[in-house]
Formats: C-alpha cells, structure tokens, sequence
C-alpha cells in the first residue's frame, strides 16, 4: 500500500476535527471510503495513541417494562453512526443503563444524537400520551411504549431509506474493527426482545411512527440536550 494513501487517509481524518461541522463529516466520510476501498482500518493508518475508543454508560435507563424501546433505539441509532450500544445493571437490580462505544470522533456524535432522540420520545409522550382515571393499572406505560416503539421503527425506517438513496454510504458507515475488538469482554449483546404496543395502534402508529420518520438529527447536533421523565 502506498504510503501517500495512508497519509491522505490521515490528514482527511485530521481535517475531520474541524469545528465546522460540514467540513468534518465531510472529511470524514471521504477518509472512510478510502479505508474501505483500500481495506485500512483506523489504526492502520494513524499512530494507536490517536485511535481512541470510547465507552460510557449514559443517563438513561430503562427497564424490560419502562421503555424498553430505549435499547433498540440506542442500538439503532448507534450503528448508523459508526458505534456500538449496550445496556449494563448492578447484580439483582433490574435497572439497565444504557451505553455507547465508538471511536472518538463517532462517539461524540452518537451520543448527541441518541440523546436528542430520546428526549424527543419522552417530551411527546409528556405532550400527547394522556392518563385516564378509568384505565387499569399499567395502562399509561402500555401508551407510552407504544409511542416509544414506534418512534424507534420510525427512525429505523428512514435511515434504511436514507441508506437506499445513498448506497455509497455502505462503504464508510461502517463499525470500525477496533470498537467491536473493545467489546469482547462484554459477552454476547442482548436486547428486551420484540415490539410490544398492544392495542395501542394510534400512539404506535399514527403518531410515535410517523414522528420516528420525521426525526430530523441535524437539527440538534450543534447544542445539548435537556433530561425529560415521565412517571411510571
């Protein structure tokens, strides 16, 4: 391999720590598809002190009943931006918070947005999903699942098809082999398992879906974001 490429390589991942942020996703993008054609990985082309994996648990948590949607939308979103997501808990508690691994300049990314995104879950169920006296006891969260659920497939939804308009993306967004190679002491990945809205078609369908599909991450890259909660 020639060394003018790694060099490239590495000057375009140099120019990707730009504060503009246009000009480093730019640089970004372009420095992973040379990886790809070139089959380079990070650390092939910069020194290992500058390949810098991150990994933190988040303030979020969740629960197999209280928005278990959180993890699927955590893994969904990370993957999409070059990361990997997991959820830890303390031994007989049944608390999960979820977390994020990525490379410096990925993780820093993924976790805005993720951030953003779940805000945007829990400040419509505040605004939309409403409690009434005459319900049975879990109604309420059942409502607030659902909408979380479909937000998550919303999200889902439009990446794929954000991936279908631009198929070159399959060559630089990609998971870097560092990051799964920082992992392996975690164990096998898990999840809460499928979908589960009820008969809750409207809050999963007509509104956490298509609000899922309109999910707009640019809008919030550039600031931070604010904790929202709902009751159980």
């Amino acid at each position: 391999m020639a060394t003018n490429i790694k060099d490239k390589i590495a000057k375009l991942l140099a120019l990707a720590e730009s504060p503009n942020e246009n000009e480093a996703k730019a640089a970004l993008l372009k420095a992973r598809e040379l990886m790809a054609e070139h089959k380079l990985r990070p650390e092939e082309v910069v020194k290992a002190d500058k390949v810098k994996v991150i990994r933190e648990a988040l303030d979020i948590t969740c629960t197999a009943m209280t928005n278990p949607w959180a993890v699927s939308l955590s893994a969904i979103i990370a993957e999409h931006y070059c990361c990997r997501a997991y959820r830890t808990r303390a031994a007989g508690r049944k608390t999960n918070r979820i977390g994020l691994v990525g490379l410096e300049e990925d993780f820093e990314i993924a976790k805005r947005i993720f951030l953003y995104a779940y805000d945007c879950v829990m400040a419509s169920i505040k605004a939309n999903i409403k409690r009434d006296p005459e319900d049975l006891p879990g109604t309420y969260r059942e409502k607030c699942n659902a909408y979380g659920w479909g937000f998550t497939r919303g999200v889902k939804q439009a990446f794929q098809e954000q991936e279908e308009q631009h198929q070159e993306w399959g060559l630089v967004m990609v998971v870097p082999k560092a990051v799964d190679d920082s992992m392996v002491d975690m164990g096998k990945r898990t999840s809460f398992g499928k979908e589960r809205v009820g008969g809750w078609r409207d809050a999963y369908r007509a509104m956490g879906y298509q609000d899922g599909k309109r999910f707009d991450p640019a809008s919030r890259l550039a600031g931070g974001t604010e904790r929202a909660a709902i009751g159980g």
